[in-house]
């Protein structure tokens, strides 16, 4: 998603070394770049995760995929509200919230 992000031209802002650790590694743990951590892509992915425990033993926000703890819990969503997410998490969706500044006119 961000090479293709990046490959565009309004998209030409984005550089996909800056969501690499300077192992060159991409990371969703604490050791994510904070790009990364802190991308829509990321928290479109994640939201709400924090809280949920995975695994017996395991802190909440553990993502067993990757085998590690997620590195950004504690967010909230401005623009954007969760409207479906799967059994498993592997379908997402999410809708435009309504401004509070627009009448329903």
């Amino acid at each position: 998603m961000v090479r293709i992000g990046g490959s565009t031209p309004h998209g030409s802002h984005i550089k996909e070394s800056d969501y690499y650790t300077p192992a060159g590694e991409f990371k969703v743990d604490r050791d994510g770049s904070q790009t990364m951590l802190n991308s829509l892509m990321y928290k479109l992915s994640y939201y709400k995760f924090g809280q949920m425990f995975t695994e017996s033993g395991k802190p909440s926000g553990y993502d067993r995929v990757r085998s590690a703890e997620i590195g950004n819990k504690d967010f909230e969503l401005d623009v954007l509200e969760e409207a479906y997410t799967t059994e498993h998490w592997l379908v997402r969706i999410y809708k435009v919230k309504d401004l509070p500044n627009r009448s329903g006119k």
